[in-house]
């Protein structure tokens, strides 16, 4: 990655051998993982203070250190090892990335929206590396310690940077997009994700356009059907991407199946290899950019049929008796939730369809109202809805006042919901998970799939 000397003129204050050519190949923040000839970077939080592993790091394969200078330094340290001290940790571990940044110097892509990024992240990244060599956030590193980590595993050759950027309060998206400066950012869609902290979408929609505080003027590609983006329409390099015929980009002639889904835009036809409207739009924004950044039609495509997605998004298992089980239970919002009932509703090939729907977080005193919402999403074509949790019970409530022939119940425990729902399951079943992270709905998996 660099050279010892090289952190020297960013933090000048240090002792040891801090002006040699070690090398560095790696950052650890976790001494539970080796990593040789990495930088040990310990991180100050809430519950944990990692600089009393030190040692631990070097014995797990640290040369260097960065070192909060309000801490003191353990004697048993070699008076050799390069250690440079900081003010703060965390703000320096954010310096380094952004001086590997520009040292590796790829086209920065950075993506944000309330719904969607990581699939938009994957699809980015999936289209790009047919063409590019490619580096993506993995998994969900999309904070404000997540994303300088990203950028520091990035190989030295890399061509592209994908950066999904999150956040949960306001000011959040402007540091990530300063410290990555995009050439090309995308914001996905405005939701109600955070609504508890940002007060209103309004609110959301301004968070989430902080990305362009950082932002390269190369392309902006935004959702056209979204209101709160509609000033941005005329913004030079800017492309609303969407169904309505006023976008720039018009997404048309879909044509949604059980494991794919099949689009026009302009003069050409796309398959993706994923069902479902919102996948669909997610996919345009891609096809955006690739156009952009000079891939063909026939790449593009190569790219959209071949997708690794990160886990726990849309995850298809085999369950008890043939019964298919979808597990979308990493993160959820009222829009997510809505849309991921719209592709089982789409699912052809199951008759008997099961939700088993638990709270979704950080709506404040809107959680009630927006559970409850959730409901006109579902019709008589869903056989049963479970629901766990605060909050999720509304989603029933909300379904009893429409007098749909559907089964209802809310659970208080996960054994007792996974239980009901195994006698259940045959050849005809489907069955989705999808709730806020937190809610772990995951565990049920142990109990409805085969062994």
């Amino acid at each position: 990655m660099f050279k010892v000397k090289e952190l020297a003129s960013y933090f000048p204050n240090g002792r040891g051998a801090t002006q040699d050519s070690i090398i560095i190949r790696e950052v650890m923040t976790d001494t539970r993982v080796q990593k040789k000839q990495s930088l040990f970077v310990p991180l100050v939080g809430e519950n944990h203070d990692a600089h009393r592993f030190l040692m631990e790091a070097i014995k797990m394969g640290a040369v260097a250190a960065l070192w909060q200078e309000d801490h003191e330094l353990p004697k048993e340290i070699p008076t050799e090892f390069p250690v440079f001290f900081v003010e703060d940790t965390l703000r320096a571990l954010q310096e380094t990335s952004s001086f590997y940044l520009r040292k590796v110097n790829p086209v920065v892509i950075g993506i944000t929206g309330s719904n969607g990024k990581t699939t938009t992240k994957d699809l980015t990244a999936s289209v790009l590396q047919v063409k590019y060599r490619t580096h993506k956030t993995a998994g969900n590193f999309n904070n404000h310690v997540g994303m300088p980590l990203t950028i520091l595993s990035m190989p030295l050759d890399t061509e592209v940077a994908v950066l999904e950027m999150g956040m949960s309060q306001a000011g959040e998206i402007s540091l990530l997009s300063k410290l990555a400066q995009p050439r090309h950012v995308m914001i996905t869609n405005i939701g109600e994700s955070h609504i508890e902290y940002l007060g209103s979408r309004e609110g959301i929609a301004k968070a989430k356009l902080e990305i362009l505080d950082g932002w390269k003027q190369g392309s902006f590609i935004y959702d056209g059907d979204e209101k709160l983006l509609g000033e941005y329409h005329q913004t030079p390099h800017a492309f609303a991407c969407g169904f309505h015929s006023s976008s720039d980009v018009v997404i048309r002639d879909i044509t949604l199946e059980e494991n794919r889904s099949l689009f026009t835009i302009g003069k050409d036809q796309y398959e993706l290899s994923m069902s479902g409207k919102h996948n669909v739009k997610n996919a345009a924004y891609v096809v955006t950019l690739a156009k952009e950044m000079g891939l063909t039609v026939k790449e593009i495509q190569t790219g959209l049929k071949h997708l690794q997605m990160s886990g726990m998004r849309f995850e298809k298992h085999t369950g008890l008796n043939g019964a298919l089980i979808i597990n979308d239970a990493y993160n959820a919002s009222p829009t997510s939730m809505k849309a991921t009932i719209e592709i089982i509703l789409e699912l052809n090939s199951k008759s008997k369809k099961i939700l088993i729907l638990g709270d979704m977080f950080e709506l404040g005193a809107h959680a009630d109202q927006l559970h409850k919402e959730v409901a006109t999403a579902i019709t008589k074509e869903i056989t049963a809805v479970y629901t766990i949790g605060e909050h999720a019970a509304q989603i029933i409530e909300g379904l009893n006042e429409r007098n749909l022939d559907i089964e209802t119940k809310h659970f208080k425990d996960k054994d007792s919901l996974s239980h009901h729902v195994q006698k259940q399951l045959n050849s005809d079943t489907v069955v989705l998970l999808k709730a806020s992270r937190g809610m772990k709905l995951e565990v049920m998996l142990n109990d409805l799939l085969v062994e």
